[in-house]
């Protein structure tokens, strides 16, 4: 049985920074595409970032660009989304997802299958 299971989200004040975390179960990362959604009250869910892992190709939205990073340890069967210099604007809830790589598109939401339960992120002073 597939399971993602994430961690690490909370309260942080502007410029902070936090680690999320997803541990995976059911099957061994170094194949699959993983990636970091979130979703703000109101708002679609949007990418974040995403890895397909046979190539190692990489997607990370614009409006994190140069301060989140997305990171795997297969050893650990776990991957990770290293968040600095948050903003308030980064508020949301956090979903980790997993599928089968494509090779037409990377960081598409409807094509991940397999979902962590959230984690809140909340940036405030």
């Amino acid at each position: 049985q597939v399971q993602l299971v994430e961690s690490g989200g909370g309260l942080v004040q502007p410029g902070g920074s936090l680690r999320l975390s997803c541990a995976v179960s059911g099957f061994r990362l170094g194949y699959h595409s993983i990636g970091w959604f979130r979703q703000a009250p109101g708002k679609e869910r949007e990418a974040v970032s995403c890895i397909r892992s046979v190539d190692d190709r990489t997607y990370l939205a614009d409006s994190v660009k140069g301060r989140f990073t997305i990171s795997s340890d297969n050893a650990k069967n776990t991957f990770y989304l290293q968040m600095n210099s948050l903003k308030p604007e980064d508020t949301a809830v956090y979903y980790c997802a997993a599928d089968l790589p494509r090779y037409d598109r990377l960081c598409y939401h409807p094509d991940f299958g397999a979902w962590g339960q959230g984690t809140q992120v909340t940036v405030s002073s």
